[in-house]
């Protein structure tokens, strides 16, 4: 009996050292496999196993800057409602062709802000939001060793929300950039910025979701999702990987308070280097279009129900509804028509038209894709030569006050007496280009373009650029002549 116990003890302790080392093998091979993962992007620690984000921060920190912003103070001139004008005449007799209202100066406070940005190469270029630099007259970037660095603005791109400006410097530390697209759902990534104005912060949280479109607003939204915290001042900065890699750039929140309550949106790489290399290359983004309005078909169909219609058999419940067709777009052109439910471009499905922008935002006018789609529940396929905003498959180039062939210069005192006005500004020195081809002579001053103000050259500028990517490049100038006649020119920016 006893040689029966002891041959117990021993087989038990024989099956718990085999456990213990079971165990250890275990731990041991998720402890390797973690470390071998960090340096590669798209991989996850093994299951079940904390992840440690201290590499990604200590890697990523360094080209995460602060952009603080300044506004200088302006005079503009805004129509206010005229509480007399009623008193004076009740009963409508004199008329008033204003309405009631009333033009009158106001000055701007001078205003300051900042937001974040990320060093994405080595000579100085920082990407950050458009919102965080829009409509600024100074740019300051301050990096984490407290460097400070003045930047000039090479592009922004209001459509994607994305800018980019640069700084004079050298041997700065860059980010590197990963592929958004081969993101996990689940994966862990940390949001760096400067929110709040509390310097340099790090939050950590996971991929919730891709693909992700907010509602309202006419610009490309495919954003990654996450519930790593973004605050005011998180715009621009840094959403990076577990390897310490660029993977998207924090653009908005989504919170009915304005603080941060759960989601955060960042812009993927894979749309913010198409971006960048179009702004550096172009002075603006090429935009390629197949010209159609749509939305999820999912969405559609809801909203069928919710407004108590029948709903369609599609012959699917994933795929992209096509809403309306532009008549002079590249989706006309290859026989797209309302009601088709595109499923796959270049053989990639589709299931949300936020998939379809990320994927055409890569590609320029004359590009050709293949588009998958059903008609009556019928398979069918088109080959689609993507298009521009104006229609063709040429090049898009911002333009600059060179294409107009003139110089200019704000309205002097003497010129506002005479002429009465309270701002203007007076074309110089007319050579070859734009004005000239338009027949503005010397002398004649600009009061708006395309129904803006213009009181300075940057007003102008603006207006020619906005004018020159849009779908009809044509400046629509109005003035007067030093006459005081009215005047009113078109400016073709574009052959």
């Amino acid at each position: 009996m006893k040689n029966v116990k002891n041959y117990l003890v021993y087989a038990m302790c024989i099956i718990a050292i085999a456990f213990s080392a079971s165990s250890f093998v275990k731990v041991y091979a998720n402890q390797t496999n973690l470390a071998g993962a960090s340096g590669s992007t798209g991989t996850t620690a093994a299951p079940g196993q904390p992840v440690d984000l201290t590499y990604a921060a200590e890697k990523a920190l360094p080209a995460v800057v602060t952009v603080r912003v300044v506004q200088n103070s302006k005079t503009q001139t805004v129509e206010v409602e005229d509480p007399f004008s009623d008193f004076f005449d009740p009963f409508g007799f004199f008329g008033n062709p204003n309405g009631g209202r009333q033009k009158r100066q106001v000055q701007t406070p001078k205003r300051q802000g900042s937001g974040s940005g990320v060093i994405v190469s080595a000579d100085g270029y920082i990407v950050t939001n458009n919102h965080v630099v829009e409509g600024a007259d100074e740019i300051t970037v301050i990096l984490t060793d407290n460097r400070e660095f003045s930047a000039k603005i090479i592009g922004t791109d209001p459509t994607t929300d994305l800018a980019l400006i640069k700084v004079n410097g050298k041997d700065m530390p860059a980010i590197t950039i990963a592929d958004s697209q081969k993101l996990k759902i689940g994966e862990w990534v940390l949001a760096i910025g400067n929110p709040l104005t509390l310097g340099t912060t790090v939050t950590a949280g996971i991929v919730s979701a891709k693909a992700r479109s907010m509602q309202g607003g006419n610009t490309v939204q495919s954003f990654i999702q996450t519930d790593a915290a973004i605050n005011r001042g998180n715009s621009g900065g840094a959403l990076v990987n577990a390897s310490g890699e660029l993977v998207g750039i924090n653009s908005m929140l989504y919170s009915e308070t304005g603080s941060y309550s759960g989601y955060g949106f960042a812009i993927p790489t894979s749309i913010m280097n198409k971006v960048v290399s179009d702004l550096k290359t172009y002075g603006t983004v090429q935009r390629a279009l197949i010209g159609i309005q749509g939305s999820d078909l999912n969405n559609y169909t809801d909203g069928l129900k919710q407004e108590g219609k029948d709903v369609p058999d599609f012959g699917t419940v994933n795929g992209i509804y096509v809403a309306k067709v532009d008549e002079d777009g590249a989706g006309a052109a290859a026989g797209l028509k309302e009601g088709d439910v595109i499923t796959a471009i270049d053989g990639k499905s589709l299931t949300k038209m936020a998939e379809l922008q990320e994927y055409l935002v890569n590609k320029r006018p004359g590009d050709k894709v293949t588009i998958t789609y059903l008609r009556n529940k019928s398979k069918k396929t088109a080959n689609v030569t993507l298009k521009n905003a104006q229609g063709n498959t040429s090049v898009v180039k911002s333009a600059d006050m060179d294409v107009l062939g003139a110089t200019f210069r704000p309205v002097n005192e003497d010129e506002k007496k005479q002429l009465e006005l309270n701002y203007g500004l007076k074309v110089m020195k007319v050579s070859k280009g734009a004005i000239k081809d338009a027949g503005i002579p010397d002398g004649f001053i600009i009061l708006t373009a395309n129904e803006k103000t213009i009181k300075t050259t940057d007003d102008l500028q603006e207006a020619v650029k906005a004018a020159s990517t849009s779908k009809d490049p044509v400046l629509y100038i109005k003035g007067v002549y030093p006459t005081g006649k009215k005047g009113y020119f078109a400016v073709q920016l574009q052959e």
